[in-house]
């Protein structure tokens, strides 16, 4: 079940983020699985759950973006989304293709944090100006990869 090593991996990057972010609870976290990542969704939740207990990720919400196989049809001309995964033809024309453009992904998409409350008055100009705003996204507004892979 390599769905544990993915949750850990989810559960340290996020973390990761969100000291970056300045601390703060996480509500929500949201992948990107690709449908030839052989990740299992049910096992995925299960093994996060497991993982995220006793952690500032504990009773975040895990949301998953189905990502579709697509492929590139040269006989067609254009990217071609597949019904499912255990043909690589285009089902427009029949043509295989090794050509893949999506269905791999396991990306993190993004983070959801819960507000931090308002400095208090008591805080003085230098507190103020040193401190760092809250994101709810990565740093980069592309999705980031959880674990690096070949490509083709």
């Amino acid at each position: 079940m390599h769905e544990l090593s993915i949750a850990t991996a989810v559960i340290d990057e996020v973390s990761k983020h969100v000291a970056g972010a300045g601390g703060g609870r996480v509500l929500a976290i949201t992948l990107r699985i690709g449908r030839l990542s052989c990740v299992q969704e049910g096992a995925l939740r299960f093994c996060f759950d497991l993982a995220s207990a006793d952690t500032k990720l504990s009773g975040a919400r895990l949301e998953i973006i189905d990502v579709p196989v697509r492929i590139w049809c040269p006989a067609c001309g254009a990217e071609q989304e597949l019904p499912g995964v255990q043909s690589l033809a285009c089902p427009e024309c029949g043509r295989l293709s090794g050509d893949i453009r999506a269905g791999r992904e396991l990306d993190l998409e993004s983070i959801e944090l819960e507000p931090l409350p308002p400095p208090s008055t008591e805080q003085t100009a230098s507190e103020l100006t040193s401190s760092t705003s809250t994101s709810t996204e990565p740093d980069s507004t592309a999705p980031q990869p959880l674990l690096e892979r070949d490509q083709p």
